[in-house]
Protein backbone atom coordinates (compact mmCIF):
# COMPACT_ATOMS: atom_id res chain seq x y z
CA UNK A 1 0.00 0.00 0.00
CA UNK A 2 1.34 3.61 -0.86
CA UNK A 3 2.45 5.83 1.67
CA UNK A 4 -0.60 9.12 1.61
CA UNK A 5 1.20 11.43 2.81
CA UNK A 6 3.85 12.23 0.86
CA UNK A 7 4.33 11.56 -3.14
CA UNK A 8 7.25 11.93 -5.23
CA UNK A 9 7.33 14.43 -7.91
CA UNK A 10 8.55 11.16 -10.38
CA UNK A 11 5.36 9.16 -9.00
CA UNK A 12 2.71 12.38 -9.97
CA UNK A 13 4.30 13.54 -12.74
CA UNK A 14 3.94 9.75 -13.92
CA UNK A 15 -0.02 9.82 -13.68
CA UNK A 16 -0.59 13.19 -14.88
CA UNK A 17 1.38 12.52 -18.31
CA UNK A 18 0.17 9.30 -18.73
CA UNK A 19 -3.39 9.80 -18.24
CA UNK A 20 -5.62 10.97 -21.05
CA UNK A 21 -9.07 10.70 -20.06
CA UNK A 22 -10.92 11.82 -16.56
CA UNK A 23 -14.02 11.24 -14.89
CA UNK A 24 -14.57 14.18 -12.08
CA UNK A 25 -16.51 12.96 -10.01
CA UNK A 26 -18.96 16.11 -8.29
CA UNK A 27 -18.28 18.00 -11.07
CA UNK A 28 -20.59 21.70 -10.81
CA UNK A 29 -21.77 23.85 -13.23
CA UNK A 30 -21.52 27.02 -11.24
CA UNK A 31 -18.48 28.73 -11.92
CA UNK A 32 -17.31 29.87 -8.69
CA UNK A 33 -16.77 25.74 -7.47
CA UNK A 34 -13.97 24.26 -7.38
CA UNK A 35 -14.77 21.42 -9.43
CA UNK A 36 -16.11 23.78 -12.20
CA UNK A 37 -12.51 25.80 -12.50
CA UNK A 38 -10.32 22.69 -12.59
CA UNK A 39 -12.18 20.93 -14.98
CA UNK A 40 -11.51 23.70 -16.92
CA UNK A 41 -7.75 23.53 -16.43
CA UNK A 42 -7.76 20.35 -17.16
CA UNK A 43 -9.74 20.11 -20.29
CA UNK A 44 -7.22 23.69 -21.21
CA UNK A 45 -4.45 21.23 -20.55
CA UNK A 46 -5.93 18.51 -23.54
CA UNK A 47 -7.64 15.95 -20.90
CA UNK A 48 -10.94 14.10 -22.05
CA UNK A 49 -13.04 15.13 -19.04
CA UNK A 50 -16.37 13.72 -18.81
CA UNK A 51 -18.47 15.25 -15.63
CA UNK A 52 -20.40 12.78 -13.29
CA UNK A 53 -23.32 14.59 -11.39
CA UNK A 54 -26.06 12.58 -10.59
CA UNK A 55 -28.45 15.77 -10.15
CA UNK A 56 -27.08 17.73 -13.35
CA UNK A 57 -27.02 14.23 -15.82
CA UNK A 58 -28.21 14.61 -18.94
CA UNK A 59 -27.29 18.41 -18.92
CA UNK A 60 -23.62 20.02 -19.89
CA UNK A 61 -20.58 21.38 -18.30
CA UNK A 62 -18.38 23.15 -20.06
CA UNK A 63 -19.63 21.83 -23.37
CA UNK A 64 -19.58 18.23 -22.05
CA UNK A 65 -22.10 16.38 -21.15
CA UNK A 66 -23.18 15.34 -17.39
CA UNK A 67 -22.74 11.68 -16.64
CA UNK A 68 -25.14 10.14 -13.41
CA UNK A 69 -22.19 7.31 -12.77
CA UNK A 70 -18.86 6.09 -13.98
CA UNK A 71 -20.76 3.45 -15.72
CA UNK A 72 -22.27 6.01 -17.56
CA UNK A 73 -19.63 7.10 -19.35
CA UNK A 74 -19.14 5.42 -23.15
CA UNK A 75 -15.21 4.90 -22.99
CA UNK A 76 -12.67 3.75 -20.75
CA UNK A 77 -11.78 6.41 -18.37
CA UNK A 78 -7.67 6.66 -17.44
CA UNK A 79 -7.99 8.65 -14.06
CA UNK A 80 -10.99 9.17 -11.52
CA UNK A 81 -11.03 13.07 -9.77
CA UNK A 82 -12.48 12.83 -7.06
CA UNK A 83 -14.92 16.42 -5.61
CA UNK A 84 -16.83 14.37 -3.20
CA UNK A 85 -16.49 14.04 0.82
CA UNK A 86 -14.37 11.49 1.77
CA UNK A 87 -16.84 9.28 3.71
CA UNK A 88 -17.81 8.29 -0.18
CA UNK A 89 -14.66 7.02 -1.49
CA UNK A 90 -15.19 3.71 -0.70
CA UNK A 91 -18.27 3.86 -2.94
CA UNK A 92 -15.93 5.48 -5.55
CA UNK A 93 -13.82 2.53 -5.21
CA UNK A 94 -16.92 0.42 -5.56
CA UNK A 95 -18.09 1.97 -8.33
CA UNK A 96 -14.84 2.13 -10.50
CA UNK A 97 -13.51 -1.65 -9.12
CA UNK A 98 -17.26 -2.48 -11.27
CA UNK A 99 -16.06 -0.56 -14.07
CA UNK A 100 -15.61 -3.27 -17.25
CA UNK A 101 -12.62 -1.86 -18.14
CA UNK A 102 -10.76 -0.03 -14.74
CA UNK A 103 -9.21 3.46 -14.00
CA UNK A 104 -4.88 3.26 -13.75
CA UNK A 105 -5.88 6.10 -11.36
CA UNK A 106 -8.21 7.32 -8.10
CA UNK A 107 -6.84 10.79 -7.32
CA UNK A 108 -8.63 12.56 -4.43
CA UNK A 109 -8.64 16.54 -4.30
CA UNK A 110 -7.89 18.45 -1.63
CA UNK A 111 -9.23 16.63 1.99
CA UNK A 112 -10.33 13.83 0.37
CA UNK A 113 -8.37 10.85 2.05
CA UNK A 114 -9.65 7.70 3.44
CA UNK A 115 -6.55 5.61 3.77
CA UNK A 116 -9.01 2.47 4.07
CA UNK A 117 -11.28 3.19 1.37
CA UNK A 118 -8.34 2.94 -1.05
CA UNK A 119 -7.03 -0.01 0.30
CA UNK A 120 -8.99 -2.05 -2.18
CA UNK A 121 -8.19 -0.38 -5.33
CA UNK A 122 -4.50 -0.52 -4.06
CA UNK A 123 -5.27 -4.34 -4.05
CA UNK A 124 -6.27 -4.00 -7.50
CA UNK A 125 -3.50 -2.27 -9.02
CA UNK A 126 -5.17 1.30 -9.38
CA UNK A 127 -2.58 4.30 -8.20
CA UNK A 128 -4.29 6.43 -5.93
CA UNK A 129 -3.23 10.25 -4.95
CA UNK A 130 -5.37 12.15 -2.03
CA UNK A 131 -5.35 15.34 -0.61
CA UNK A 132 -3.74 16.94 -4.16
CA UNK A 133 -5.46 18.79 -6.82
CA UNK A 134 -3.78 17.93 -10.48
CA UNK A 135 -4.68 21.82 -11.14
CA UNK A 136 -1.69 22.99 -8.76
CA UNK A 137 0.18 19.79 -8.84
CA UNK A 138 0.95 20.21 -12.61
CA UNK A 139 2.04 24.20 -12.78
CA UNK A 140 4.13 23.33 -9.88
CA UNK A 141 5.35 20.26 -11.62
CA UNK A 142 6.40 22.25 -14.41
CA UNK A 143 3.73 20.35 -16.51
Amino acid sequence: MAEHTHYSNEYLKGILTEVKTIALLGASPKPDRPSFGVMRYLMSKGYRVFPVNPGQAGKEILGQMVYATMADIPEAIDMIDVFRAPEYLGEVVSEALALPTRPQVIWGQLTVRDDEAVKPAEEAGIKVVMNRCPAIEMPRLGL
